[in-house]
C-alpha cells in the first residue's frame, strides 16, 4: 500500500490544528453520518466499538452541558456548531457475539468488570481519536478538550449509567483567528526507543 501524498498528512496531522473558534456553518446530519461511516473503520481490540457519540447540535442540548463546562471552554464550545460527547459503553461487550464471532469474547467480560472498564476506556478513547483524524479528512476541523464535569455530563445525559463521557470535541470548519501559536512537539528520541 503506498503513502499518502503530503497534501493528506497535513491535513491529518502536520498542519491539523485544535480550534477555539469556529465560523458559523452548520453541520448536516449527512456529514454526522459520513464522519461516523469513516471513524467505525479504525482497529478497536477484539472489534469491540465501545465508543458512542452524542451529536449536540441544537442550542438547547448545547445548553444542557453548559453546566458541566469549565469556564474557560463554556464560550467556545457554545459556539462550536455541533459539540460530540465521545462516550464509552460499559456493556459494549454484548455486541461481540456479532461483531467478534471467531471466539466467545462475551464470556471474558461477563462478570469481570474491570476488564470491561479498561477495555472500554482503552478503545472508546482510540475511538475518539479516530473521530477527530476522521474529521479532519473529511474537511471539518476539531476542538478536542478534557476541561468538563463528567459526572455532570453523564447525569444529564445518561442517566441510566451505560454511557459514560470521556472527552468533548468542538466540530465545524474552523477560524484560525482563536489559534493559540502552535506549541512544538517532543522529538523522537525524548518519546522513543528501539530495541
Amino acid at each position: 500500500m503506498p503513502a499518502l501524498d503530503p497534501a493528506a498528512l497535513d491535513q491529518a496531522f502536520r498542519t491539523a490544528r485544535t480550534y477555539n473558534k469556529f465560523r458559523p456553518e452548520p453541520l448536516d446530519d449527512a456529514t454526522l453520518h459520513a464522519l461516523y461511516e469513516l471513524l467505525k473503520w479504525g482497529p478497536t481490540s477484539m472489534n469491540s466499538q465501545p465508543g458512542r457519540y452524542l451529536f449536540l447540535r441544537s442550542e438547547a442540548a448545547k445548553q444542557r452541558l453548559k453546566p458541566a463546562l469549565s469556564p474557560g471552554n463554556a464560550d467556545k464550545t457554545m459556539a462550536a456548531p455541533v459539540v460530540v460527547v465521545v462516550a464509552m459503553d460499559s456493556r459494549f461487550h454484548e455486541h461481540l457475539p456479532e461483531q467478534f464471532p471467531a471466539l466467545p469474547a462475551q464470556a471474558m467480560f461477563d462478570g469481570n468488570a474491570a476488564l470491561a472498564e479498561a477495555t472500554a476506556f482503552r478503545n472508546g478513547t482510540l475511538q475518539g481519536a479516530y473521530l477527530i483524524v476522521a474529521a479532519r479528512m473529511l474537511g471539518l476541523d476539531c476542538g478536542p478538550m478534557s476541561g468538563f464535569d463528567a459526572a455532570k455530563v453523564n447525569a444529564e445525559f445518561f442517566p441510566d449509567g451505560r454511557w459514560r463521557a470521556n472527552f468533548l470535541v468542538n466540530l465545524g470548519r474552523g477560524d484560525a483567528s482563536g489559534n493559540y501559536p502552535r506549541g512544538p512537539r517532543l522529538p523522537f528520541d525524548a518519546v522513543a526507543r528501539i530495541l
